[in-house]
């Protein structure tokens, strides 16, 4: 199940209530429940994740309070996934939390729509619900992400992307070094 909590400037500005917000709310982003559900059983189909996984797309603000009470680290990120409990996995593989202040400014940085970035996001999200770790295994996660972007057609994930920058940061530095 994907859940909307709006960023609180898209929710401020709408007077609706109920099922009309929310419909509301899904429009002005852009964003389809029913797309983004379609290509959450997708991918998590290809990534050959079993059990529910449910998704919140929220603000910057939520994801701060998210990543600082169950990682420690008081800042906003993009994604954070909660993987389930073995003894449930089979039922549940966990949730997954977006933010779509990041998703956007990240979706303009890339050249594509918040659709696509969210879409990055959940597939990135569901390699880590799945027992993937690209900051500890070596390139595996990266790999089998590159490899599913490409059969879900998907642009560049995060893991590509920081890459790249950290590639050109190098190459910067050394330039700076000569």
């Amino acid at each position: 199940m994907i859940s909307l909590d709006p960023p609180r400037a898209l929710a401020a500005k709408d007077g609706k209530r109920g099922f009309a917000k929310d419909a509301a709310a899904w429009k002005a982003l852009g964003l389809s429940r029913a797309g983004l559900s379609r290509f959450l059983r997708i991918a998590q189909a290809a990534v050959g994740l079993q059990g529910e996984v449910d998704v919140l797309l929220a603000d910057d603000g939520t994801l701060r309070r998210l990543n600082r009470g169950f990682r420690g680290k008081d800042k906003a990120t993009d994604v954070l996934s909660f993987p389930s409990a073995a003894e449930v996995a089979a039922e549940h593989a966990g949730d997954l939390a977006i933010s779509l202040d990041t998703a956007r400014r990240q979706a303009r940085e890339q050249g594509h729509t918040l659709r696509d970035e969210v879409r990055v996001l959940l597939l990135h999200g569901l390699l880590h619900l799945s027992g993937m770790d690209h900051e500890t295994d070596g390139g595996e996660m990266a790999e089998r992400e590159a490899g599913l972007r490409s059969k879900l057609r998907l642009r560049d994930g995060l893991i590509a992307r920081s890459s790249r920058l950290t590639a050109g940061a190098t190459a910067q530095s050394s330039r700076v070094r000569r």
